[in-house]
């Protein structure tokens, strides 16, 4: 029972901490998470993330990661195209049009940025094909968003021009992915290389950074989640059931494609996962008049992050991963 316990922590440490930032009556946790955005927190613990993460990343992980086509194609299935047709399915319902507009915006984001490679690598999958997926997403999504986005808001009567900074996205991805996980990669080849790293003391460091970004997205959010209180509960519902979708959908073409264990781990987070910061952007950018459209965004990430935090942890209890 113990041992179940501590393998549930990181979900039971998002509930209590959802809880604790909107039951705050003294908003001392909200002025605290705005501190540290306004000091750059989040892209600081996802560029430590993806430093940790070159070092827990050895050769044969990314020979096999950028080897596995099957995969990868699948996870891009999965985001660039069931997404979007699982979001317009939904979007028939009798849902209000800023409701409708925040579930296109996340359908078509890529993968996110941090959370989805830590959990592959908790439920014993490969952690460099989920960052190989993460780059690819994010590359495509540059062109994809203007693209799917105006078509799935064409079923709602809107007509949005978008204009993604392209040259942005792909200097954030350098900036805050690529050279921190060459650096982690680089000092795991040099600094490391006679001492065996203690791979799951690292994976508990980052987890607890995946709690510190959702805790500042949280604290950010909550006036949003408060001012809209009637519609958060069927917000709530509708992003459980999409998401839902999206891991259904990913959990059936592993087991179609026939993946194994150590494949189709990334297949089923990084497909299913959305980016919440590209997605808040868009919505402040272009659709600002539809408060409840960054909701269901930050409902979304919450919601995604709990699911999948159990889900990984059941995974690894299950079938323990065979690197640690």
């Amino acid at each position: 029972m113990i041992q179940k316990v501590k393998k549930q922590w990181f979900l039971c440490t998002l509930i209590v901490l959802f809880f604790a930032v909107i039951f705050d009556s003294s908003n001392l946790l909200v002025k605290s998470g705005a501190f540290l955005k306004n000091n750059n927190a989040p892209h600081i613990m996802i560029f430590l993330i993806f430093i940790i993460s070159g070092l827990l990343i050895d050769s044969d992980q990314i020979k096999a990661g950028i080897k596995d086509m099957k995969a990868t194609l699948i996870a891009l299935s999965v985001i660039l195209f069931i997404a979007p047709l699982a979001a317009l399915g939904l979007g028939m319902f009798p849902l209000d049009t800023g409701t409708a507009v925040g579930l296109f915006i996340v359908a078509v984001m890529p993968t996110t940025l941090s959370s989805g490679i830590v959990m592959t690598k908790t439920a014993g999958g490969n952690m460099a094909h989920a960052l190989f997926i993460t780059i690819v997403s994010n590359f495509i999504g540059i062109f994809s968003i203007p693209v799917i986005l105006p078509w799935l808001l064409s079923f709602l009567g809107h007509e949005k021009e978008l204009v993604i900074d392209q040259g942005g996205i792909l200097l954030k991805l350098v900036i805050i992915v690529l050279i921190p996980l060459a650096i982690g990669m680089f000092a795991k080849a040099t600094l490391f290389k006679k001492r065996v790293l203690p791979d799951v003391k690292m994976q508990i460091v980052n987890q607890w950074m995946i709690v510190g970004i959702v805790f500042i997205s949280l604290a950010g959010s909550k006036k949003t989640l408060l001012e809209n209180g009637e519609a958060f509960f069927y917000i709530l519902v509708l992003a459980t059931v999409f998401h839902s979708i999206l891991l259904g959908a990913s959990f059936f073409l592993v087991k179609l494609f026939k993946l194994a264990k150590g494949r189709y781990e990334s297949v089923v987070f990084m497909g299913s996962q959305k980016t919440l910061a590209l997605s808040a952007m868009i919505q402040v950018t272009y659709f600002s008049e539809f408060g409840t459209a960054l909701l269901v965004c930050v409902v979304h990430h919450i919601i995604h992050l709990m699911m999948d935090g159990y889900l990984c942890t059941r995974m690894h209890s299950s079938h323990p991963p065979n690197n640690e």
